[in-house]
């Protein structure tokens, strides 16, 4: 169990190290720049060094830890529930990105910056992971250290089941993602934790259920058993199809695109009441009723 403790102090020390890089942003730099930026890079950074970590607990330390999987899947909750408090509102999914962009809560400039600081937090977070690895301070590090220039590929099944897997993991991403987005962060942060922790155990074996290109990328674009177009298909067009699909589900239309609801009626809030006829029409113009004249018309023959 060393190996798991030395695991969980470096947990510690990346979410703590990248608080505090969110805190020096803030007070450095413009809050446009903190957004797009600065908080999207520490978030990136955050999530990849911890997941890269997790990888290596899930396929190493089931055997040469010795612990079970209820171990790894209960620090995948409480990493998850860690990230989701402490992210201050940043996306660290490029599909993530995608929607807010999509649902016209960003400009593409903004949408733009977002992904490229994403792309940038994970590239540094899997070369700082590489060089922690390297110092060797377990023996689960050692050894994935022997077998990381032969990893393999995180595809365990055919190319279009697993396109289909990580685009319906996005799906039910993003549906919940979309439903909890005005909720309290005591309720959301615990159940994007919880549904992130059911998607990884359920769609691991298949894809390593991923959900996110950006960390994809970082984590397995490298290893072989396929190749890039391979990864491409599943692991960016289909967590991209899994998103645009949760967003036409929930709202009916996808607002950058077109503003017609294609699968829901809009009904107005307020009825109006039917007025009652009270003067007599003729051709366009009504007439007034003149002074004495008798309420009651009679019926045309």
């Amino acid at each position: 169990m060393a190996g798991l403790n030395v695991s969980i102090a470096f947990f510690s020390v990346v979410v703590g190290l990248c608080q505090v890089l969110r805190w020096l942003s803030k007070w450095l730099l413009s809050p446009g720049a903190y957004t797009c930026l600065a908080r999207e890079l520490a978030g990136s950074l955050q999530l990849c060094m911890s997941c890269l970590e997790l990888r290596m607990l899930v396929e190493i330390g089931l055997w040469g830890g010795g612990f079970g999987p209820d171990v790894v899947l209960t620090l995948f909750f409480l990493l998850f529930a860690v990230h989701g408090a402490s992210f201050d509102g940043a996306s660290t999914n490029p599909t993530v990105s995608l929607q807010e962009f999509l649902l016209l809560e960003s400009s593409l400039a903004t949408a733009v910056a977002k992904l490229l600081a994403e792309s940038m937090g994970t590239g540094l977070g899997w070369a700082l992971t590489k060089l922690y690895w390297s110092w060797e301070l377990t023996q689960l590090h050692f050894i994935q250290n022997l077998i990381a220039s032969e990893c393999s590929s995180s595809i365990h099944t055919s190319l279009h089941h697993a396109a289909f897997v990580e685009g319906a993991c996005s799906f039910l991403f993003h549906l919940v993602l979309l439903r909890l987005q005005k909720s309290h962060p005591v309720y959301r942060v615990p159940m994007l934790a919880a549904i992130a922790t059911f998607l990884t155990y359920t769609a691991g074996p298949s894809t390593g259920a991923f959900f996110n290109p950006a960390l994809a990328t970082a984590t397995t674009f490298h290893c072989s058993g396929n190749s890039f177009w391979d990864y491409v298909q599943v692991y960016w067009l289909g967590p991209l199809a899994g998103m645009l699909a949760a967003l036409l589900l929930y709202q009916g239309n996808i607002p950058r695109l077109f503003q017609k609801n294609l699968l829901y009626s809009q009904k107005s809030k307020y009825r109006i009441p039917k007025a009652r006829v009270t003067a007599q029409v003729e051709g366009d113009k009504p007439q007034k009723k003149r002074k004495g004249e008798n309420t009651t018309t009679k019926p045309r023959a």
